[in-house]
């Protein structure tokens, strides 16, 4: 049997990989795209990567932008309505935010210098079970396509059905950082939200402008609009919903200056925040193991979805090296490792983006516009969903950690 077989190349695949290079363990990564159609395709996503994410990067020995200079070091944020709200909250550490077609082939280059192997070919569901009887594992890190079907969902831990935001995200030039530099979440209730991410892309240091937009609100038609049809009309659409929803966002832009960086710098589309199994059993008695958004697909509404995955094949790698036994049991182990952090992610991204948001969680934010250190824990949270969601499980835990800070009571 040839070692562990992990079928694609985004970051849960190529952290795990990377890892278990390091121990020496054989490893093939199977993708269906090359490095090349990876760096020059359409925005994968805006992504940024929270303090933990950046550490297990060093630890791979990935940590290839320094943090100084790439790095951002907390959340500006913006709470429109009659009463808006607007205020700070800091990291412990700093994030980092990289375009992932420069990312990712970066760290493919990594893995195939560490003696990895790398194959070019589309996985289909039927082919699971063929790479199972080469490999003594097989992890499937990729959810494209038909691959999302392998696991069964979990309806227990799948609320939604239908999207609850539809996406338009790019980078775009034109657009000053904060001071200091962060990420801006800006919420338009009713509307949705914009997150505005300084990022590292083809163009330098850019900004990319997230909007998530609630169906049938204000900015849904970001998500349809034909930018190769008329980019003069969709720049003219963005700056004004920009303007009308989000204006701390728009009093740092220089409208004669925006513009996207690129006509393929601009994603557009829907999520739908799903759970899945953590494993199966093949037809031929082996296991094969989920990892990814094959199965955690969670809303970029809080930024989770790259964190996750990172974490979550971290995990799973360190349960790979202590067990080479990789039977039910195993399985097993590697869904208990995860689950907290995996479904506090989940659970927390599923209730930031209810319409309209629960009374607890506007206390918080209400709470975290009058003082500092509620908002500077709730951001530096981030980075650990697991503690998030114990202060927003409930409501009587959003008071009691309120309480703890001598607030309300």
């Amino acid at each position: 049997m040839d070692g562990i077989g992990i079928v694609g190349a985004g970051v849960a695949g190529l952290h795990l990989g990377l890892l278990l290079r390091r121990h020496e363990v054989p490893v093939t990564i199977y993708s269906d795209r090359t490095a090349e159609q990876l760096s020059g395709g359409r925005l994968p996503n805006t992504v940024a990567h929270h303090h933990v994410t950046v550490e297990r990067e060093r630890r791979l020995g990935v940590d290839h932008w320094d943090i100084g200079e790439y790095g951002y070091f907390g959340h500006h944020h913006y709470i429109g309505g009659p009463s808006p709200l607007r205020f700070p909250g800091f990291f412990a550490a700093p994030s980092r935010a990289l375009d992932y077609r420069i990312y990712l082939p970066r760290l493919l280059e990594d893995f195939l210098s560490r003696g990895g192997g790398f194959e070019v070919r589309p996985v289909q569901p039927a082919d699971v079970v063929t790479l199972s009887e080469r490999h003594d594992l097989v992890v499937i890190a990729s959810g494209r396509g038909s691959m999302g079907t392998v696991f069964p969902r979990r309806a227990d831990r799948s609320p939604y059905d239908t999207p609850q935001r539809r996406l338009c995200a790019g980078l775009y030039e034109g657009v000053a950082p904060t001071d200091p530099k962060g990420v801006t979440m800006s919420i338009s209730p009713g509307h949705g939200e914009l997150l505005e991410i300084p990022m590292y892309s083809f163009a330098g240091h850019v900004t990319a402008l997230l909007f998530e937009a609630v169906p049938g609100g204000d900015l849904e038609e970001l998500a349809d609009a034909d930018h190769d049809e008329d980019p003069a009309a969709f720049h003219k659409l963005v700056l004004g919903k920009v303007e009308q929803h989000h204006p701390t966002v728009f009093e740092r832009i220089e409208p004669g200056r925006f513009r996207l960086t690129s006509p393929q710098d601009l994603l557009q589309g829907s999520v739908v925040p799903t759970e899945r199994e953590d494993y199966i059993r093949l037809p031929n008695g082996r296991y094969t193991v989920a990892v990814g958004d094959v199965h955690t697909v969670v809303d970029p509404v809080v930024g989770q979805g790259a964190n996750c995955a990172s974490y979550s094949a971290w995990e799973l790698g360190q349960t790979i090296l202590a067990d080479q036994n990789f039977d039910e049991r195993f399985c097993r182990k590697v869904a208990r490792r995860r689950q907290d952090r995996v479904q506090s992610t989940s659970d927390w991204t599923n209730l930031m983006i209810r319409t309209p948001p629960p009374q607890h969680l506007l206390e918080l934010l209400g709470a975290m516009s009058e003082h500092q250190a509620v908002a500077d824990e709730f951001t530096d949270n981030f980075s650990y969903p697991e503690r998030q969601w114990d202060v927003l499980a409930t409501p009587e835990r959003t008071r009691n950690h309120l309480a703890r800070h001598g607030i309300g009571g």
